[in-house]
């Protein structure tokens, strides 16, 4: 089987040298039982070349089992991995088979394996050389029969370094090397997956298809791509839903794509290391969050305008002078070298919405909040250090603002 049947029958969009060179490396390895270690950063793809490698092995008619190592506890993942017999611990009423014992003659995919705990990882070495476990709470030895493929998205070699990952462990695992490239080095394949993503969405949400113009299709291509295909299809999805052309410009595309620079907010978040589980509502919270800083900084821009322009001489018209007072009212001056931090701390908005500050600017239409800014603002802030234990400046990080920022915040809101 050629490399376009195996991206045919697998779902692979791209031509990219890199992308080819995995394929072809999968396929060869697929028919012996050798051990591979995929590599690559979050959102690449990892997950799809040990089905590749799977479906054109002679195990393919038996068991495949893809385990999540970083999604398990430190202290239940023995028991998932190896099993555990009744009473073996708290919890543990009956005798339960691990998930090396369920993939006897078949394979299993242990996903980011560098956040295996050492003890974990001495076991799983064990199993590496001699296909021998013992289930949590016994003594009895249990033969498997099972070819492992393993990922990561971390450097092994610094894991190594810091004593948290086994050296021996990484050359069992790494007996084949496979390099999933980053998005931002596929550069030829972007407009390519684009494409595909917006007919998907097209399909299942029965709207028509969503297309990028040539300058929108350049800024896709040069951007960097931090959450890689996962980003991607991420952001398509957005444009297909909530955009009503159907062509997208640069301009309309650019308020989707996060100041990867600027900002501490990227399109998909990484709860792994945010330093915690997100729910939707917190997420909500960050974007809200994120849009009022904005607001605050398009006011500062226009005040300074105005103030120019009057220096200048020159007259300022506004066909609603009442609107625009309102629109500073409510904006506490900050002192020019803090705004110039909040400026330099700038994100790109992702616009779900209208403007949240109620006003008539343009064309004088009328918004409506839904959320108070300013409630939803402090509590975020509260949850944001109490998750760092009151470290200012971790939580600062967090919500993706300055330090100087986050303290004018507390004293504002009169937080403890």
């Amino acid at each position: 089987m050629d490399t376009q049947q195996i991206k045919q029958r697998f779902g692979i969009i791209g031509n990219s040298p890199a992308l080819n060179r995995a394929i072809d490396i999968a396929t060869q390895v697929a028919p012996t039982d050798i051990s591979v270690l995929i590599n690559g950063e979050s959102g690449t793809g990892k997950e799809t070349m040990p089905q590749i490698i799977h479906q054109l092995s002679a195990r393919k008619h038996g068991p495949y089992i893809a385990v999540n190592c970083g999604a398990i506890p430190e202290g239940t993942i023995d028991s998932e991995l190896f099993g555990h017999e009744k009473g073996s611990f708290t919890g543990a009423h009956d005798s339960r088979k691990g998930y090396f014992e369920v993939a006897n003659g078949g394979t299993i995919f242990l996903d980011e394996v560098g956040e295996l705990p050492i003890q974990t990882q001495a076991r799983l070495l064990r199993v590496l050389e001699s296909g021998e476990f013992i289930r949590v709470g016994s003594s009895k030895v249990i033969k498997t029969d099972v070819r492992i493929v393993a990922a990561t998205n971390v450097d092994m070699n610094v894991a190594i370094r810091n004593g948290k990952f086994r050296e021996d462990l990484f050359y069992r695992l790494n007996s084949v090397p496979i390099y999933l490239p980053p998005l931002r080095d596929r550069k030829e394949d972007i407009a390519l997956l684009f494409r595909k993503f917006a007919v998907d969405f097209a399909e299942k949400y029965k709207m028509p298809t969503t297309r990028l113009e040539d300058d929108a299709e350049r800024l896709l291509e040069n951007y960097r791509w931090p959450g890689n295909i996962r980003q991607l299809k991420n952001i398509t999805e957005q444009l297909s839903v909530i955009e009503a052309a159907q062509s997208i410009s640069a301009v309309v595309l650019k308020q989707y794509l996060p100041d990867i620079d600027k900002s501490n907010l990227p399109a998909i978040v990484d709860q792994h290391k945010a330093g915690g589980d997100f729910t939707e509502r917190e997420i909500l919270y960050k974007f809200l969050f994120e849009m009022r800083q904005d607001i605050s900084d398009l006011k500062t821009i226009v005040l300074e305008l105005l103030q120019n322009q009057t220096r200048g001489g020159t007259s300022v018209n506004t066909s609603n002078p009442a609107a625009l007072k309102r629109l500073f009212e409510d904006s506490p001056q900050d002192s020019e070298e803090e705004a110039a931090i909040i400026t330099s701390e700038r994100a790109q908005p992702y616009v779900y919405g209208k403007p949240d500050n109620g006003t008539e600017i343009a064309d004088h239409e009328e918004y409506e909040e839904s959320l108070s800014l300013e409630d939803t603002e402090r509590e975020l802030i509260q949850k944001a250090l109490r998750r760092h234990n009151n470290r200012r400046k971790n939580a600062a990080k967090e919500l993706g603002i300055s330090e100087r920022t986050l303290y004018r915040k507390i004293k504002e809101y009169n937080l403890k």
